[in-house]
């Protein structure tokens, strides 16, 4: 049996190793990416956690309107809600719909199953596309490009005192470590701290 996404040899399966790993991969991003819409919806400003972009100066518009109907929609969640609820109509017929419970749990739920949506599920192939068109979509309103502006680090490097001061950045979902001296900030107390330790500005 050739793969319902790429066309390569798939043994007895609906999707291929190759596209099903791709799949898992995409349902664990999802959540982030869609994450990040509120912080496209308009221009960013100032902040402790301010977002960062490439992207140079110019005219903006006070409203992403795509990002708005993105989010009017809740598409990413609707969509990938339906395919949970199809997936455990065709394993466990016997079992009742399961309620909305968000894109997060909705993801992680398929994630744990797709090596049997690979090997036993009809529509695995239209599954992944559907994924693959949910991610491109986010990224091509550039989420991936826009990290968090976490401040300063403020771990003491050496026995002298020295403070790292390197910037830190970090996307919605993921964990905060400088990229410079491996400072993780993990709990609320390392936040706090992370915050208050942050230089003051001149009045």
């Amino acid at each position: 049996m050739t793969c319902d996404l790429c066309g390569d040899d798939a043994g007895d399966r609906y999707l291929c190793e190759r596209d099903t790993v791709i799949l898992a991969r995409h349902l664990d991003e999802l959540p982030a990416l869609d994450a990040l819409l509120l912080m496209h919806l308009v221009p960013s400003g100032g902040g402790f956690y301010e977002p960062v972009s490439g992207r140079g100066a110019g005219p903006r518009a006070p409203v992403n309107e795509d990002v708005l109907n993105l989010l009017h929609t809740n598409r990413a969640a609707t969509v990938v809600h339906a395919r949970r609820v199809d997936v455990q109509r065709v394993r466990w017929p016997q079992h009742s719909a399961p309620p909305p419970s968000g894109l997060p749990a909705d993801c992680r739920w398929l994630a744990m199953e797709v090596e049997w949506i690979a090997a036993e599920y009809p529509a695995a192939g239209e599954m992944a596309r559907e994924v693959h068109a949910l991610r491109r979509e986010l990224l091509s309103l550039g989420v991936e490009e826009r990290p968090a502006r976490a401040g300063l680090c403020v771990a003491v490097t050496d026995d002298q005192g020295t403070v790292c001061g390197a910037v830190l950045e970090r996307l919605p979902g993921r964990s905060l470590r400088c990229r410079w001296c491996g400072c993780r900030y993990v709990t609320e107390q390392d936040l706090a701290l992370l915050e208050h330790y942050q230089p003051k500005e001149s009045a």
